[in-house]
């Protein structure tokens, strides 16, 4: 009976670390469900800032695996990134700012054409950000942009442009941060 016990507990054991994949402090599940849609963790990393901060950890879902930036932004399917903050610095004036930034840079600094979708999506980050918040921004086929924190839908904004920029900020050709792009990508 002790022998069948100890068992039972190993096998559980290891299909849950299975399941869910370290990310420096983090830990990211191997898969996550958006509109219906079962996701794959793709690849991640982690957001450094001056190479020695670590500000959150992040996934890439997809419902196929893929290295190509490219089509991955172009794509009409279903996707997520998953941000999971481990830094105090990340509060929500800095988010703001740095969400912002990052759209600048995705668009080579031409943002008017979105203007109004990028300043609806900075407002979901208009709450206190602490410690271990997690922000699912996905993009949902048929309805767009929708953004979540801890669960709770914030927002949606529609448009495959918008869909574009947005996951431009970490997959684009001036991502936030080039070591974190190579982890979500798998590479």
């Amino acid at each position: 009976m002790k022998n069948l016990l100890l068992l039972i507990i190993s096998i559980v054991t290891v299909n849950v670390s299975v399941a869910q994949t370290e990310v420096g402090s983090v830990t990211l599940p191997n898969s996550v469900n958006f509109g219906g849609e079962e996701l794959a963790l793709n690849g991640a990393g982690i957001r450094r800032k001056a190479m020695v901060l670590k500000l959150y950890s992040g996934g890439l879902y997809l419902a196929k695996k893929s290295s190509d930036a490219k089509s991955i932004m172009n794509a009409d399917e279903t996707m997520a990134i998953k941000l999971v903050i481990t830094s105090s610095f990340v509060s929500s004036e800095a988010m703001s700012e740095a969400v912002e930034e990052g759209f600048e840079a995705s668009m080579g600094g031409n943002t008017s054409s979105l203007d109004s979708e990028i300043k609806k999506f900075i407002t979901f980050f208009s709450d206190e950000i602490v410690e271990n918040d997690t922000f699912d921004i996905t993009y949902q086929k048929g309805r767009g942009v929708v953004a979540y924190k801890n669960g709770k839908e914030l927002g949606t904004v529609s448009g495959m442009k918008f869909k574009k920029a947005l996951f431009g900020i970490w997959l684009g050709n001036d991502p936030v941060d080039s070591k974190l792009k190579k982890g979500m990508l798998g590479k």
